[in-house]
């Protein structure tokens, strides 16, 4: 059972990590609804940000964006997606990242400004 289980994860794990692409795909696609555009555009924003919400060096909690907080995002971004367009890009998009993640700084400009305003936030709170 707990083997099953485990399996289901990966294979979770796997298909979620191939998604990315084929959401970054389906970004550009007319039969998209804004909706899944905009989840689909932070998604891929901060899939290939090479600055993380939370940084890795942070113990424990540097992870969890990597754990919790991609997959949740991509999730999302997949359930809106109508799935016929989704298997298309599915398609189209497999092998395209296979040498690993591509960063692009330009990716990281909405996890700075995040950081930027939490970082004013705390300024103007002290004085």
């Amino acid at each position: 059972m707990e083997q099953r289980s485990t399996s289901k994860w990966k294979e979770r794990a796997r298909r979620l990590k191939s998604d990315v692409p084929a959401v970054s795909l389906a970004l550009k696609d007319e039969n998209t609804p804004v909706l899944a555009k905009l989840f689909a555009g932070l998604t891929v924003a901060y899939a290939l940000s090479p600055v993380d919400l939370i940084p890795d060096f942070i113990p424990v909690l540097g992870y969890l964006d990597d754990i919790i907080l991609l997959p949740a995002l991509v999730a999302l971004t997949v359930k809106c997606i109508p799935h016929d367009v989704l298997e298309r890009y599915r398609k189209e998009s497999e092998g395209i990242w296979a040498d690993g993640r591509p960063k692009k700084w330009y990716y990281a400009l909405p996890v700075i400004l995040i950081w930027l305003l939490i970082i004013r936030l705390i300024v103007r709170a002290i004085l």
